[in-house]
Parts: structure tokens; C-alpha cells; sequence
């Protein structure tokens, strides 16, 4: 039969298939073939804490059909995917299929395209048993973690509760942060902005422009309240303002390195409104190929899972090539640009980039579906400006003094705009990230385009000085991306686990998502609460950060597996023992409502589910009688006009708005709905909110197109735009 290659999935054999033609079979293994049982903890911990895999449940057809054709072949040859799990699972098949593990039947590649599986098929390499090791040891940890630390939560708290080695520390930061937002008291504080007029040669008109009051006496200027900033506005009433200095300079702007699987999933949340599960799903299927017409089906984007910015050298070629012929030869550095990977990054891996910057996203268009393409032209786009020439800033730097205050005003602009000519990196937040609580003075001046003759000692009118309130503000609830970014910043779990970590928390119950802001349920509190104070190490950020250095180590060959899960069970096997025995049980009361069981009259209880808040019978299980909780949000469905816009949430747990008439009404949305109509065409509007508070209201109807503010009179007279 000639060569059996065997790789994941079933769109993959495809694509494979089509490049290798006769004397090859390409088979799809359908992800794992084998797994820890679910039904039992099979771990060895007598025996260096050997696991016992067993079939998954379903593929026993599969490996049998994988068996006839592997007696058949002359050779197999193990082409999964190119990082751990991958590895994993080529491990697993050689073992059933009883391949020499020793012998060369390992083939990788980083992206599906012709020449990239011909040139792997060259160079068959034996397992890596580096790898390998380190998947048990994260396989064993995560069973061991998983296995006897769950009962135990059933037993005190509620059947059904999970703790994890990885999800569990990223509810506790979810936990961290509210408890943050809860305690944090604002602190007042006030701004001065000043608008001035300075005078032009040769007639030509002042040159207005606008300067924050930023210095008192050589020092930070703080005006804590009204009465201050009274005081300082009398001082300011009689002074002589004049331009005390003029700083002119430039600014190089350099692009953002192109994706690794954490910061795609970032920018597909900030700018596409994607979660990390969808943005994966979605890279899979650029990954792993498409049909785009004539050239046939091909990946499209190099692999997905990685954390190294490393690009192939003939990718760079052929990107310097593309931006010589489509920008200019200033839009290209003369030197490819090098990008620092994180420490313990897979120096073999390369970044996420397009198998060809020429096969653009408008050529590739018309054969994705929409989503598709989105992913793809962010990734396209990034990739290619990662390699442009940074962007060149004027800077200009005007300051006001006035007696002993000084105000100062800072603007640019663009001289050469580089790559900012094809893409922009998005930011967490309007504050362009995720800060700490804002304090005063937290801006250097008032940014803007300056233009004009200004030099020292130059006189400037006053035109207006403005005083203004403002309270500190909390940390902001973390967004998928905020939480994606921190979990990666601090060294939690990998980039690929990402997804899932979070799909977990949110189906469980521990967090929900609001306004696309996770917010941690009690039932989420009640659990960090509980192992913050029994098993601090499981729930600690930097022990988790280290248990991953260690999974590291074990990757490079520094230090065995068995020893690195040995010096955890130890520790965590004595504190199971002493919270077996000083954990009380906890009685999770639930809310009881005035609101009766239709079929036995009792009053039913609020309860909590995978999908968030229901309404229940308390005589369950006699009685199970149970209804979705619905929060009404106050506005009249704009489809019916009978039922209210109520809360609800999606299979996994996403909120969004539907009416209460349901399913006599199908009406839905995902943005919260205005209680103020389109004063332009009368359609209902929806809110954009940010930190909960609603910042800009839109217009459902596309073909009206209005957008305003969300202050009830900008919109109370109907044709007021």
C-alpha cells in the first residue's frame, strides 16, 4: 500500500492527501485515541505515579480501521500536530499500532502547504521522549488535582463542583479583581484646562490650541477639590500667561511582532468581538486548509499554537517582496526586523503568520465564510505590517507658565506613517490599557494637532479656563482578552489552554460574562475562599507559574517527570488529609422568592446552573418543577411589543437579550437595549458600555446609521440628531 500517514483530523488528511497523491493513504485519528479513564483516578502513585490510558470511549472503530491499513503499509508515519499534545498523541498511536517509538516515523510541519509536507516527509525524526514526558507529567498533575481535590468539594460544599490545577488560579484573579472594584473608595479631584490664542507673524490668524495645568511651583500640581481649584482660578484670573518653552522632536512608532496564540487571541477579542474558543476554532480551519478555487484546497495560516515570534526567512523574503511592490521600497525596513520571543518560548515554532502574504484576504474572499475571512485578513494584515518600517512622529511640546503655574499642551503628527499605513494594534480599554486606578495629573498634557509660529516668551490670550471633577476609578472586570493577557503575563497554564481554561470557568458556573466583563458568581467566591485557606499552594499564582517552569524543564531535559510530580504530591497529599478533616460542610441556602411552583404550590428558590440563575422547586426530587430567572432590563420588546427585553444567557454561558414571550417571540439581541428609540427613524437602539456605564448608543437599523451619546435629552425629540 505504500506510506500511511496519520494526522488529526479528517479536513487535515484532506488537504494532505491532495498534496501527496499516489503511494500515500492519509488517515484521521480524530483528535486522542487514548485517555486517563474518567470513571477512576488511574495513577499509580506507588509506582512513580505511572498512569493507566485506556481507549477513549467511540474510538474503538476508529483504531481498528487505523490498524488494518498500518499492517498493510509498508511504512507509517506519525503527522500530528508540530507541539506537546501533538506529540501526545502520535505517542499514544504508536503505541497501539506497535510502532518502534525509537524508529524515524515522526513528521512535523508548521504550515500545510505542498512544499512544507514534501520537505517534512525528507526528514522523519524519532518521538521526542522530552515531550512526551512532559505531557504526563502535566496529564498526572492536572488528574491528581482534579481527582482528589473535586470529591472533596462535592462531599462540603455541592455535587458537581470542580477544582483545577490551572482554572482555578484564573478564577481567583476574576475573584481578586471584584474584590478590588468592591473596596476601592474614590477619591476626588479636580483638572484645569486652559484654551489659548497665540499670535502669528504676518497677520495670519491666532493659533488656538488647548493645555492642561500640570506644575505648581516646579512641582505635580494636585487640586483635591472645588474649593482648591476655585483658589487656584482666582490666582490665575489676573496673570500674565506667556510660552515658557517649545520642545520640538521626532518619534518612531515600531510595529507590533506578529501573533502568537496569546495575543491573537487578544486582538480577535478587542477587535472582532471573537472568544478565545472561536478564534481557535476558526485558526484550526485556516490551519488546516480550504478550498480557494482554482489553486485548490491549502493552509492558510501557518500553526496556531505557539509562543514564539520567530519568522522563516523565506516568509520574510517573500513579505519584503510584497511591501516593495504594493507600498514602495520606504514601507520596507533595510534590515528584516527580529523579534524577542518570551523566555521558555519554543524557539522551533514560528509565529502565526499567512502561508503566502500574496494570497491576500480580498482574493481569498470569496471562498471563506465571513468569520473566516475576519481572522484571516487580521492575521494577514498583521503579519505584513510586522515586517513594514516603524512609523516617523513630529512631536511638538508647548508650555504656558503663568506665575507659578504651568500648563502644558502636546501634540504630533504623522511624518511617515510606515505600517501604521496597513494595520494598528488594538488596546484593552479607552485608556489604551489595563491600568491601575487612575490618579490626578495621570496625563502629561492634552494631545491634539498643533500647529503654528510658537517660541519662549511669546504672549498667549486667554480664551477660557475650564475646571473639571473627577473621581478615581477602580480597576476595570477583566475582558477575555484583559484575562488571556494576564494569565500569560503571569506564567499560568499555556496559550493553547487558554480556550479552554475559560469555556470551563464560565460553564461551571464560577464567572459570568457581562457586557463581555467577567464577573465571579458566589458560587465562584464560596470555592477561592475555600481552598485560599486549605490548599494555598493549588489556588497561588506564582506557584502555579512555577509548576509550569517546571513542565518546562522537564521538556528541555532537565529534570524528570516523576521527580517534579512527586515533590507536589507530598505537600498536597497532607493538606487533602488535614481539609478532610477541618473543612465543614457548607450549606449553600438558596433565595427562596414569593413566587409559587405552578404544579405544587411551594415557593420557589433561586439556583444556580451551568447556564446562571433558575427558579426551582425545593421539592425536588418529588417535585422538578423548574423556569429561567428572568432579569428584565425595562424595555418593551421592539418585535412584539407585548413582552419585556429580558436577560438570558447562551449554552456557554454568554449573555445576551431576548423577550420574555419566548418562544412565542424569537426576538434576540447581543447588546443591551436602549429604553430611547432613534430619535433620526424611530428603530430601537442598542448600548455600548464600558466599566458599566453606558458610553454611546447606535441604531439597530443599518441603513439609518445613527450614533450619539446616551444622555437621555441628546435623544428626547424625535428628528434630533
Amino acid at each position: 500500500m505504500g506510506t500511511l500517514v496519520i494526522v488529526e483530523s479528517p479536513a487535515k488528511a484532506r488537504t494532505i492527501g491532495k498534496f501527496l497523491g499516489r503511494g500515500y493513504t492519509v488517515k484521521a485519528s480524530i483528535g486522542h485515541v487514548r485517555d486517563l479513564p474518567k470513571s477512576q483516578f488511574a495513577v499509580d502513585v506507588e509506582h512513580d505515579f505511572q498512569p493507566r490510558y485506556i481507549t477513549i470511549r467511540g474510538k474503538g472503530k476508529v483504531l481498528q480501521e487505523l490498524r488494518e491499513y498500518a499492517r498493510k503499509a509498508d511504512r507509517v508515519l506519525l503527522a500530528t500536530d508540530p507541539d506537546r499534545e501533538g506529540e501526545a498523541i502520535s505517542w499514544h498511536l504508536a503505541e497501539v499500532l506497535k510502532l518502534d517509538t525509537t524508529a524515524p516515523n515522526r513528521i512535523q510541519f508548521h504550515e500545510i502547504t505542498r512544499d512544507a509536507v514534501k520537505k517534512a516527509l525528507k526528514s522523519p525524526r524519532p518521538l521526542d521522549e522530552r515531550l512526551i514526558d512532559a505531557y504526563q507529567a502535566r496529564r498526572v498533575l492536572d488528574r491528581i488535582v482534579g481527582y482528589k481535590l473535586s470529591p472533596l468539594l462535592w462531599r462540603k460544599v455541592k455535587a458537581g463542583l470542580s477544582a483545577g490545577r490551572v482554572q482555578s488560579v484564573a478564577v481567583r484573579l476574576i475573584c481578586d479583581r471584584e474584590q478590588e472594584i468592591e473596596n476601592f473608595v474614590p477619591e476626588e479631584y479636580w483638572s484645569i484646562t486652559g484654551t489659548f490664542a497665540a499670535p502669528q507673524p504676518d497677520g495670519r490668524a491666532p493659533a488656538r490650541f488647548v493645555a492642561k495645568l500640570v506644575q505648581q511651583a516646579g512641582k505635580k500640581v494636585h487640586i483635591p477639590n472645588e474649593a482648591a481649584a476655585k483658589a487656584v482660578l482666582a490666582e490665575l484670573a489676573d496673570a500674565d500667561f506667556r510660552i515658557a518653552q517649545v520642545k520640538r522632536g521626532q518619534r518612531r512608532r515600531n510595529p507590533a511582532p506578529p501573533f502568537i496564540t496569546s495575543t491573537l487571541q487578544q486582538e480577535a477579542s478587542r477587535k472582532l468581538g471573537f472568544s478565545a474558543r472561536k478564534t481557535m476554532s476558526l485558526a484550526q480551519q485556516l490551519y488546516e486548509g480550504l478550498d480557494v478555487g482554482p489553486e485548490g484546497t491549502v493552509g492558510l495560516i501557518t500553526y496556531m499554537r505557539t509562543d514564539a515570534t520567530r519568522v522563516a526567512e523565506e516568509a520574510q523574503r517573500e513579505a519584503q517582496q510584497f511591501i516593495d511592490e504594493h507600498f514602495g521600497r520606504e514601507y520596507r525596513p533595510d534590515q528584516p526586523p527580529r523579534y524577542r520571543s518570551r523566555a521558555g518560548a519554543q524557539a522551533a515554532h514560528e509565529a502565526i503568520r499567512p502561508t503566502s502574504v500574496f494570497r491576500t484576504p480580498e482574493m481569498v474572499k470569496p471562498y471563506l465564510r465571513r468569520d473566516q475571512y475576519r481572522l484571516y485578513k487580521l492575521i494577514w494584515e498583521r503579519f505584513v505590517a510586522s515586517q513594514m518600517a516603524p512609523a516617523e512622529l513630529d512631536t511638538l511640546t508647548v508650555d504656558v507658565a503663568a506665575g507659578p503655574y504651568l500648563f502644558r499642551a502636546t501634540g504630533s503628527a504623522v511624518r511617515f506613517p510606515g505600517f501604521m499605513t496597513l494595520y494598528t494594534e488594538g488596546v484593552d480599554d479607552a485608556a489604551g490599557k489595563e491600568a491601575p486606578p487612575r490618579t490626578d495629573g495621570e496625563d502629561d498634557g492634552a494631545e491634539q494637532q498643533l500647529s503654528g509660529h510658537f517660541e519662549p516668551g511669546q504672549p498667549v490670550a486667554v480664551e477660557k479656563l475650564e475646571p473639571k471633577q473627577h473621581f478615581t476609578q477602580p480597576p476595570p472586570r477583566y475582558t477575555e482578552a484583559m484575562l488571556v493577557k494576564t494569565l500569560e503575563e503571569q506564567g499560568i497554564g499555556r496559550p493553547s489552554t487558554y480556550a479552554q481554561i475559560i469555556d470551563t470557568i464560565v460553564r461551571r458556573g464560577y464567572v459570568t460574562l457581562e457586557d463581555r466583563r467577567f464577573k465571579p458568581t458566589e458560587l465562584g467566591r464560596l470555592i477561592v475562599d475555600l481552598l485560599k485557606e486549605h490548599f494555598p499552594h493549588i489556588i497561588d499564582v506564582e506557584f502555579t507559574a512555577r509548576m509550569e517552569e517546571a513542565l518546562d524543564r522537564i521538556e528541555e531535559g532537565d529534570v524528570h517527570w516523576v521527580e517534579v510530580v512527586r515533590d507536589f504530591y507530598g505537600p498536597f497529599s497532607e493538606a487533602l488529609a488535614r481539609a478532610q478533616k477541618e473543612i465543614r460542610e457548607v450549606d449553600i441556602a438558596d433565595e427562596v422568592t414569593d413566587e409559587k411552583c405552578e404544579v405544587c404550590g411551594r415557593n420557589l428558590v433561586i439556583k444556580w446552573g451551568r447556564f446562571g440563575k433558575f427558579l426551582a422547586c425545593p421539592g425536588y426530587p418529588e417535585c422538578k418543577y423548574t423556569r429561567p430567572l428572568l432579569q428584565e432590563t425595562g424595555v418593551t420588546c421592539p418585535s412584539c411589543g407585548q413582552g419585556q427585553v429580558v436577560e438570558r444567557r447562551s449554552r456557554k454561558g454568554r449573555m445576551f437579550y431576548g423577550c420574555s414571550r419566548y418562544p412565542d417571540c424569537r426576538f434576540t439581541s447581543w447588546q443591551r437595549l436602549s429604553p430611547h428609540p432613534c430619535p433620526r427613524c424611530g428603530h430601537y437602539m442598542v448600548e455600548q458600555r464600558r466599566g458599566g456605564e453606558v458610553i454611546r448608543v447606535t441604531c439597530a437599523n443599518k441603513a439609518c446609521g445613527f450614533s450619539g451619546r446616551p444622555e437621555a435629552e441628546a435623544l428626547a425629540a424625535p428628528g434630533r440628531v
